[in-house]
């Protein structure tokens, strides 16, 4: 098949920024060890992103200087609205991603293609994937799936019961 210009056209190519899914991913983390009721400290980040705890701290004060994490030397660090907001979608889309896989596809979940997928996911097509997949309360590891915006109505009904 010959490639015509019109076709070039059509098709956009994207390069991702590895600092942008670095920030991403030491925020979904600080969510994450939040999540699991335990202090964020410098130690604990760099357990579970498996990185030397130096770098950690580089990039803590990088956050802090971009107001997604409040954070000071020999401190807890805390997410700020911004890098809640961050955390949140990355866990969200992490989670809806494996329920796919799990459920939909009928695959073993890849982490490693969660991953690099979960970094491009725009909040329409993470929406669009929570109700094709009929607003999973939970991802297979038991953890809950963080409410969108297209869950309104079915978080509304759930307190309704409570």
């Amino acid at each position: 098949m010959k490639i015509s210009p019109e076709m070039v056209s059509e098709e956009a190519l994207y390069l991702g920024t590895a600092e942008s899914e670095h920030t991403e991913m030491y925020l979904k983390a600080i969510w994450f060890i939040r999540e699991m009721g335990k202090e964020i400290k410098v130690s604990s980040i760099a357990k579970l992103l498996n990185v030397k705890q130096p770098s950690v701290v580089q990039m803590l004060h990088k956050l802090n200087d971009s107001n997604l994490v409040s954070y000071e030397k020999g401190n807890l660090v805390q997410l700020t609205q911004k890098g809640e907001k961050i955390g949140k979608q990355m866990i969200r889309n992490t989670r809806l991603l494996e329920v796919m896989m799990n459920d939909a596809l009928k695959i073993e979940i890849d982490e490693e293609m969660v991953c690099g997928i979960e970094h491009h996911m725009k909040t329409k097509f993470t929406d669009a994937l929570c109700i094709l997949l009929n607003h999973p309360r939970f991802c297979p590891h038991g953890h809950p799936i963080p409410y969108g915006r297209c869950c309104r109505t079915i978080k509304e009904e759930e307190k309704n019961i409570q």
